[in-house]
């Protein structure tokens, strides 16, 4: 058996998750699993039908994006993952799908506005849009490109990626991440949920108001603050 067997179970058993949870349509999206410790991580196969997918077809790839092990050509995104896993040391997991509306704000380039208590459940501030890309860029090694339009962005606004775990590439699409693929695949399901709400509200009501800062600070630190009592201990 691989060595690398846990991971591609990882990554098969995430990558599962997506068109059942309606986050893909055909090959559309893609969820990696990392292992630290061996520093590899396990990728969909490129252009591969998820109802074709085992744990087998997942290949494997260090954090340069070399092919370590697999007989199927990687996700076309592998270069992107790789960037962020060698840069952002602290997650295990990451998901990269065009689910529709998530998708719709990054073509509009828009970030998404924190209009609600759902968005602040697990964000306090709006769930960011990148600049699209420079065109030098795009030509050269546009995936690994990508890994750093991510990077860059988030430095240029002062986030942690460990406190926003999840963005929009402008003219492009969703990617989210967590320190496990389960929970990366999480943090899609919510972007697309609350992509999808934010759009609703702005169709009825064009002028709808951000969520006051007390209930931002309410909803997100009942969840996450240190006095947190949101479901069980």
């Amino acid at each position: 058996m691989s060595q690398y067997q846990h991971i591609k179970q990882q990554a098969y058993d995430a990558n599962m998750q997506l068109p059942k949870l309606g986050l893909v349509l055909f090959t559309f999206g893609n969820v990696s699993a990392a292992d630290r410790y061996l520093g590899v991580f396990a990728i969909k196969p490129s252009g591969v039908p998820y109802d074709e997918l085992t744990p087998e077809k997942m290949v494997i790839v260090d954090f340069d994006g070399n092919t370590v092990e697999g007989e199927h050509r990687p996700s076309s995104d592998t270069q992107t993952h790789a960037v962020l896993y060698k840069h952002w040391p602290n997650i295990g997991g990451i998901v990269h799908t065009h689910s529709t509306f998530a998708t719709a704000w990054a073509q509009s380039q828009r970030c998404i506005p924190i209009f609600g208590t759902t968005h602040a459940d697990h964000l306090t501030c709006d769930i960011p849009c990148c600049p699209p890309m420079h065109d030098d860029k795009i030509k050269g090694n546009y995936e690994y490109e990508t890994g750093f339009q991510i990077i860059n962005h988030f430095e240029e606004l002062g986030l942690s990626y460990e406190e926003v775990e999840m963005v929009l590439v402008g003219n492009h699409a969703p990617f989210t991440w967590a320190k496990t693929p389960e929970k990366a695949v999480y943090n899609s399901a919510v972007l697309e949920n609350v992509a999808h709400m934010a759009y609703l509200t702005e169709q009825i009501n064009a002028n709808a108001p951000r969520l006051k800062e007390a209930l931002v600070k309410k909803h997100f630190e009942r969840k996450h603050g240190p006095d947190s009592y949101y479901g069980q201990a």
